[in-house]
């Protein structure tokens, strides 16, 4: 899986980090949490997905971030281009499309 990377909170340096995948999927590194498939990331990581997408399953911590759960990334491609630290890891979830009440098509 190749994986481009969109951003986060301090640059191409830091991290969490937000990635899309070339299979239409985000790829986002967070931090551990006790579970496999799920990810904790902060609030701003939000800001580097492309307008009009969203990423869905957020759980506000109510400190300032958000647990996410996905499927876990085990790819070695993907897992060499993110150089993920080890007191993080990294989870793939669909790419979701934002869609407000008031928009002409608006989910029942």
């Amino acid at each position: 899986m190749k994986v481009r990377f969109l951003g986060g909170p301090t640059g191409e340096h830091g991290s969490p980090r937000l990635y899309e995948t070339d299979r239409g999927t985000f790829a986002v590194q967070g931090w551990k949490t006790d579970r496999d498939d799920q990810i904790e990331i902060p609030h701003r990581l939000l800001i580097h997905a492309a307008p009009g997408t969203c990423l869905s399953g957020l759980v506000d911590t109510g400190h300032g971030t958000f647990l996410l759960m996905g499927s876990p990334i085990t790819d070695p491609e993907a897992l060499e281009m993110m150089k993920i630290p080890s007191h993080e890891t990294a989870v793939e979830i669909p790419i979701s499309q934002e869609v407000t009440p008031d928009a002409p098509h608006a989910r029942p």
